[in-house]
């Protein structure tokens, strides 16, 4: 289930990561699909994996995409406990494709950046005084040393190892105390980028695509396919307000997480009463794209009560794959990032944005947070079990619920796409 019903698990935090600029400044619009052009990247090969073995290729092949949804099997638990395999998934899934690393709202202004951490990347997103945005690898040419942590602003990023600093576009400005240093091209050590570009409210990086500039349109093809206007008529753009961040650690593989988004509501009923008071679940539908499935539902008559205000009357649950959801309810839109830090460990990140005829009413707002808080706790309880279940000998493979869980079963065969190497 999605943004109303995901699982999330230890509550680390609640702020707004936007808080050091939030004037609106027209000179950077971000309610279009743009690329950001810069120099060519690198190719990442992750360190903990070089290259695929047979054995973790054999743990791929137990699961087969051929067979159809009411006859197969799920994937192994392997899939959500083998150090190799997740490897491979950083390797093939992670520094493959397009990838949502954040909100344009984060660096509204000029000189104003962001970092973040996926595997063994380290990277930063920031703008520059000229509002063009840029990603690069946040590590210094010198000595390797991170250069910048957290968010905010700044003019330039100054190593706190050895001072070699450099501009908001990547170029090397200075390196102290180099005297004597010999075949040294200082524009040859500018920091290293990741392919980054825009879509409506979010920001996406490609950390492995070599390719040279692409238009626009070709980035919404790859990233969203055919569903980028269905998400567009419904609401999924740069009108809202942005409310807060809420973030989690979960006690679980990442995929756990995503397939107990993808159960169609299967679990909704079970789980969570409240939610399911405000839906109407015999209404849940799911469409299936291609790189991205959509799962929709009316929200139950105002006689019942229960979650209607905040769930309004439908409600649309977005997957694009590999982990990022996006959740268009009532006056609400959040988005839920799955982010990996192990093969039984992964944070998950949820940004909340709301109808700006709302943004003020604190009343609203706290409910809603809170009724969606509930939701995550119930989840939390669901999700670590679930790993629980599948580090245990009695459990191996399991089957699908045909009729609500095609959208699970598009994921894994997605996955399965992407692991298979020969």
């Amino acid at each position: 289930m999605a943004a109303t019903s995901q699982t999330q698990l230890t509550h680390i935090s609640t702020f707004n990561p936007f808080h050091h600029h939030n004037s609106t400044n027209p000179k950077f619009p971000h309610n279009n699909l743009q690329i950001i052009k810069f120099k060519k990247p690198i190719k990442l090969i992750s360190k903990c994996l070089s290259n695929s073995n047979e054995s973790t290729q054999k743990i791929v092949n137990e699961f087969d995409p051929k067979i159809p949804v009411e006859e197969a099997l799920t994937p192994p638990s392997s899939w959500y406990t083998d150090p190799s395999f997740y490897s491979l998934e950083l390797d093939f899934v992670f520094f493959k494709g397009w990838q949502f690393v954040g909100c344009v709202d984060q660096i509204k202004d000029a000189n104003t950046y962001f970092t973040g951490r996926l595997g063994n990347v380290e990277y930063v997103i920031c703008r520059d005084s000229d509002g063009e945005i840029h990603a690069f690898h946040n590590v210094c040419r010198h000595h390797a040393s991170t250069l910048a942590c957290g968010s905010g602003t700044k003019t330039c990023f100054v190593c706190p190892y050895h001072a070699w600093t450099y501009g908001l576009d990547g170029s090397l400005l200075r390196a102290p105390r180099i005297t004597g240093i010999r075949n040294f091209v200082p524009k040859e050590f500018g920091l290293l980028p990741i392919r980054v570009a825009t879509w409506g409210p979010f920001i996406v990086v490609n950390f492995g695509d070599l390719q040279a500039d692409v238009d626009a349109r070709f980035l919404e093809d790859e990233w969203l396919g055919s569903s980028a206007k269905l998400l567009s008529d419904n609401g999924v753009d740069s009108s809202l307000s942005y409310i807060c961040r809420r973030e989690y650690t979960l006690d679980c593989n990442w995929k756990v997480f995503c397939d107990n988004y993808l159960d169609g509501g299967y679990h909704v009923p079970y789980a969570h009463k409240n939610l399911a008071s405000g839906l109407d679940l015999d209404s849940y539908t799911t469409q299936i794209f291609e790189r991205v499935s959509i799962q929709r539902c009316a929200g139950a008559s105002t006689e019942n009560g229960g979650d209607f205000d905040r769930l309004g009357s439908k409600a649309l649950y977005a997957f694009v794959y590999p982990n990022f959801m996006i959740n268009r309810y009532g006056p609400w839109l959040d988005t839920n990032l799955v982010v990996p830090l192990g093969p039984r460990k992964c944070k998950v990140v949820f940004d909340y944005f709301l109808d700006g005829s709302l943004a003020d009413d604190k009343a609203f707002i706290d409910r809603s947070l809170k009724d969606s808080e509930q939701v995550q706790m119930e989840d939390i309880i669901l999700c670590e079990g679930v790993q629980r279940g599948l580090e245990s000998p009695a459990f191996k493979y399991g089957r699908y619920a045909p009729t609500v869980e095609q959208a699970m079963h598009h994921f894994h065969c997605l996955l399965h796409t992407s692991l298979t190497l020969t």
